[in-house]
């Protein structure tokens, strides 16, 4: 048996670890995880609910004003984990910078590194800074763990060995179908905030739309055009109701009040906006909405698994899987592009029917089953993880490239 150090420090890395953690525990491996500290309270009650630890927590100084303190200290204190722990192989997830600064540590160390949702790219800008810290990771890990065919050919453009790719899905679809089965068993409630319960109850039966915003890239003006966009949605389709839970970024919040700011009384009684969700509140709203409007590319995935449309208010996106395979639109934040193309699914059943019964092409509830059959099979069979070989193909159709 081996030794993992799991490396999270944001609310979407928990998600996306947990199945894994889930399936290394119940094969007897040995997993602890750490706790970088991004997101704090909301953090913590993510781990509970997958009863994930944290075994250790960085508490940062926060005294920083740039990436390059932030980075450093987290270094500093990720390496001192590392050191205390001892692990076999670490694992780090996406493009943040917990995810970038576990793989440089465990690299440092010469620790095999294991990046699950590897691939994404842009070759943009944008976001930033998470488009470098992708292709870094990219240059650092040892096994490779694509959602998609085409994060596995981007990789492979990068020259990455195809011996060390393995497409597996996306865990996030793993944790949303879990969440969304304890529900339909009766087994979770989404226990929707009060304010939520009060407007389902004022509107039974109306269309819902979900909206996030809080990339980076779309802070100030786009956030403010995504936010008028909403408010010109609810009053040109008296019948729509919007749920928005916000990003606790004050510039974020104010830029929505901005974008709402002379909203009619009836249109602001149809919009609720709440605190972050809890998860399995989140993916509830998911199941009940009738599509979202979001810059998450999480939500993206869940909403897919869910087969909720989505209207994507980016410029440009790392996953366009979901887009060719008729799932989403790009928007971006332009209102008139959001508010045109959010009317005609509201009003064309046809163009909502095509757009619902789309593929799912992140992957289908067992790519944590696949990450850990090929973390397991490999240390069991060569302790050297240096030398590595070819992996056979699963039997579900998501194999290895």
């Amino acid at each position: 048996m081996s030794t993992y150090l799991v490396c999270t420090g944001t609310r979407r890395e928990i998600i996306k670890m947990a199945p894994v953690h889930r399936l290394l525990k119940e094969r007897g491996e040995t997993v602890q995880v750490l706790h970088t500290g991004q997101h704090d309270e909301m953090a913590q009650s993510l781990y509970r609910f997958f009863d994930m630890g944290p075994d250790h927590q960085i508490q940062l100084s926060r005294t920083f004003s740039g990436l390059s303190q932030f980075t450093a200290e987290l270094m500093q204190c990720i390496d001192q984990v590392v050191a205390q722990s001892r692990p076999d192989v670490v694992l780090v997830q996406g493009d943040t910078s917990s995810a970038l600064v576990g793989a440089m540590t465990a690299y440092f160390r010469d620790i095999p590194v294991a990046h699950i949702q590897a691939g994404l790219r842009t070759w943009q800008n944008d976001p930033f800074p998470e488009e470098k810290h992708r292709e870094i990771i990219g240059r650092l890990a040892h096994w490779h763990f694509p959602s998609t065919p085409d994060a596995c050919d981007k990789l492979l453009r990068e020259g990455v060995q195809r011996r060390h790719i393995h497409e597996v899905g996306n865990t996030v679809i793993d944790a949303a179908l879990w969440v969304q089965q304890l529900r339909s068993a009766g087994r979770q409630r989404s226990d929707y905030p009060a304010a939520v319960q009060q407007m389902m109850a004022t509107y039974p039966g109306a269309p819902l739309l979900l909206v996030t915003a809080h990339r980076r890239e779309n802070w100030g003006r786009p956030i403010q055009h995504i936010a008028a966009a909403v408010g010109a949605l609810l009053k040109v389709n008296p019948a729509l109701v919007v749920v928005w839970p916000q990003h606790p970024n004050a510039d974020v919040r104010q830029d929505i009040a901005l974008g709402l700011a002379g909203l009619a009384p009836d249109c602001l009684q149809r919009i609720c906006l709440t605190e972050p969700l809890a998860y399995p509140a989140l993916i509830g709203l998911l199941a009940d909405s009738h599509f979202c409007l979001t810059d998450s590319g999480g939500i993206q995935k869940e909403a897919s698994a869910l087969k909720k449309p989505v209207l994507i208010t980016k410029p440009s996106t790392a996953r366009h899987a979901l887009v060719d395979a008729g799932g989403a639109l790009l928007v971006g934040s332009d209102p008139h592009a959001i508010v045109d193309q959010a009317s005609t699914l509201l009003r064309d059943p046809d163009l909502y029917r095509v757009m619902q019964g789309s593929p799912c092409p992140f992957g289908d509830g067992h790519s944590a089953e696949r990450i850990v059959d090929v973390l397991t099979g490999k240390l069991n069979d060569d302790t050297s993880w240096h030398t590595a070989h070819p992996w056979p193909a699963r039997s579900r159709g998501m194999g290895t490239h």
